[in-house]
């Protein structure tokens, strides 16, 4: 057992985040106590930080909102599917690259 002298650290988190966190940690067998010394001690033995940092989901604009509402509604036979078929590249491109 370690015999390091502990050093008492205030950390701000929002009270909304803390209570999530806490209720999966407690469902693990860990305190946020514990899991925050962890991810330090890896953060220090891996001189990195130890998990994935990942950006939002990335929100779809308006146009791109449509176009998923109208594909969706072409697939469930909603609106009817008035659309080309192809049976080649050119075809399609020709049909594209007309105004």
């Amino acid at each position: 057992m370690s015999t390091a002298t502990v050093k008492p650290t205030t950390v701000r988190i929002e009270e909304g985040l803390k209570e999530q966190a806490t209720e999966f940690l407690d469902s693990v067998g860990l305190s946020l106590n514990s899991y925050l010394n962890l991810a330090v001690r890896q953060l220090v033995n891996q001189r990195k930080i130890p998990f994935e940092i990942v950006g939002r989901p990335e929100v779809p604009n308006e146009v791109t909102w449509r176009a998923m509402v109208i594909a969706e509604a072409h697939e469930l036979g909603i609106l009817p599917d008035d659309s080309s078929p192809f049976d080649n590249v050119d075809d399609l491109m020709s049909f594209l690259d007309e105004d």
